[in-house]
């Protein structure tokens, strides 16, 4: 670790803890069976991905996470869902468990990307993803003496078993757990499982009505436990982060929607989840209409949100930039930032020429000192 990393002044006390998570290593030993002998029903069609619900509670449930290690785990996911070509439609991290909706492509079609004569540079520059520079060159000066000795089935060998850990529901998931787990007991100062040894997946079908109900269920979740009344103020769930701005995190629910990747906004996705969301989620009461039996969203709520078409103002926009108002250093008219950061120009890179940063997600005229840019809670 860089000692300087302990005074940057622009590193809020989040990335402080965080420090550690997005490490780049070597590869994990030999690989096991993760389902613990659990069968899984796998999608089989040549050309076809599938779309899984994943579940994973932590031993007895009796972990519970804090909200920098929600954070931690969230970071987790999406690093190895980009390196395993798998996609997050949404998901969801709870105090003891969490849930994720994820979308496996067709492996052979996958990785056709790697394919051609220079298709093992496109792997290399994939690997960083994951791993150091320094275990990429150790690769290499191997893959070259093997070849260079004749051995170049081995050389051969070696590149696939790189490329069986792609679009692989099973090693995803063992992977995520695994890298949480040490950052987590270390942070902690514990030993042993964190996890109990069998994840719960189940086959959904990738598009259409039950993949819309699968995401609206996972990002309710919250609700059901009573920790927030309305999804888009759980910060931890695939809902609130697209609130947020991230495109990934929309692109996602554009999926569970069956609109264009990049209709969040322009195909009126955003409001069509926040309408179905109020829909499948409002709260359940007695025969008498008078105790709630299964909490949720209020009737009152649900009609308010659903009369408004799903849309949100202005004003709920900027407040869901949750992370501007905790960890922006400063926030205010660009004037306001800009006086600020020439006080304390000395405190940044001489690289950096102006401090105001717009608050993208706003077209009020906010600026911030830091520039999150699409990553609102990473």
């Amino acid at each position: 670790m860089n000692p300087t990393q302990h005074t940057d002044p622009q590193r809020s006390p989040l990335e402080e803890q965080l420090v550690g998570v997005n490490a780049k290593t070597g590869l994990y030993p030999g690989a096991r069976s993760w389902s613990g002998g659990r069968r899984r029903i796998l999608g089989k069609g040549p050309l076809e991905s599938y779309c899984y619900h994943v579940m994973s509670r932590t031993c007895g449930g009796e972990v519970h996470f804090d909200d920098v290690e929600k954070e931690a785990l969230r970071r987790v996911i999406w690093r190895m869902a980009e390196f395993s070509g798998i996609k997050i439609v949404t998901y969801c991290l709870m105090g003891n468990h969490f849930h994720l909706l994820a979308e496996v492509p067709h492996r052979q079609t996958w990785l056709q990307r790697f394919d051609g004569p220079d298709g093992e540079t496109k792997l290399f520059g994939h690997l960083s993803i994951l791993y150091s520079k320094t275990y990429l060159g150790m690769l290499r000066d191997e893959l070259s003496d093997l070849r260079q000795r004749g051995m170049h089935a081995i050389a051969t060998q070696r590149i696939e078993a790189l490329k069986k850990r792609f679009c692989d529901l099973s090693l995803f998931v063992k992977e995520i757990k695994e890298r949480f787990s040490r950052w987590y007991n270390k942070r902690r100062g514990r030993r042993g499982t964190l996890w109990m040894d069998r994840f719960k997946s189940v086959l959904v079908e990738g598009e259409g009505e039950p993949l819309r109900t699968m995401a609206a269920y996972i990002d309710l979740n919250p609700l059901r436990a009573g920790l927030a009344q309305d999804p888009k103020d759980y910060r931890w769930c695939g809902y609130a982060e697209a609130l947020s701005g991230s495109r990934r995190a929309q692109r996602g629910l554009c999926k569970a929607l069956g609109k264009p990747v990049d209709g969040w906004r322009s195909a009126g996705a955003a409001e069509a989840y926040r309408c179905l969301l109020h829909e499948e989620g409002r709260e359940v009461k007695d025969a008498q209409n008078e105790n709630v039996v299964e909490r949720g969203i209020t009737m009152e709520s649900a009609r308010a949100v659903l009369k408004a078409r799903g849309k949100l103002s202005p004003a709920e926009m900027i407040r869901l930039r949750v992370r501007y108002f905790s960890d922006g250093l400063v926030l205010g008219s660009k004037e306001f930032v800009e006086g600020i950061f020439a006080a304390q120009r000395e405190q940044f890179s001489p690289r950096r020429k102006q401090g105001g940063r717009r608050i993208t997600a706003s077209a009020a005229p906010f600026y911030t000192l830091r520039h999150l840019r699409l990553k609102p809670f990473g």
